[in-house]
C-alpha cells in the first residue's frame, strides 16, 4: 500500500503543475487499482481540503464532491472512511468547517460527547459549550 502526501493529492485535483500533476495522475489512475489501494490518512485529507478551499477557493459543494470522489474511489482507502462520510453530511449543511465535524463524527463512533469553547460549533454540532 502506499500513502499519499498532501502535495499528491492536490495536485491531482488541481491540475495546477504539469510535471507534477501528470506524476499524480499516473500513480493515482495507473499504479493504484482496487487490489493495491493508496492509503488517504486523515491528516492528509483534512490538509487537502484547507488548501482547496485557501488557495483555490474551493467552496462547500465543490469540497464536497473532491470529498464523494476520494471516497468512492476503488482506489483509495481512507482513513476513518465512515466518519468522514457522516463528517460530510454535517459539513454539507454550511456553516462550519471540516475538521469540526470530523470531530463530532469520531467521538460519535465512539459514543463520547465533544466539549468545546466555540459557540457555533457547540450550537450548529451539537457540542457541549463549556462554561
Amino acid at each position: 500500500m502506499i500513502a499519499l502526501d498532501t502535495n499528491v493529492l492536490v495536485r491531482y485535483l488541481a491540475q495546477d503543475d504539469a510535471r507534477q500533476s501528470a506524476a499524480a495522475n499516473r500513480l493515482i489512475e495507473k499504479t493504484l487499482s482496487a487490489a493495491d489501494r493508496g492509503f488517504v490518512s486523515l491528516v492528509a485529507l483534512l490538509e487537502t481540503v484547507w488548501v482547496m478551499e485557501s488557495r483555490y477557493g474551493a467552496d462547500v459543494q465543490t469540497v464536497c464532491e473532491i470529498l464523494a470522489d476520494v471516497l468512492d474511489a476503488a482506489s483509495l482507502e481512507v482513513q476513518e472512511a465512515q466518519a468522514v462520510q457522516a463528517a460530510l453530511g454535517l459539513y454539507r449543511r454550511g456553516g462550519v468547517d471540516l475538521h469540526d465535524c470530523l470531530i463530532v463524527a469520531l467521538a460519535a463512533q465512539r459514543n463520547a460527547r465533544v466539549v468545546t469553547f466555540d459557540a457555533k460549533a457547540a450550537r450548529r454540532l451539537g457540542m457541549e459549550l463549556v462554561r
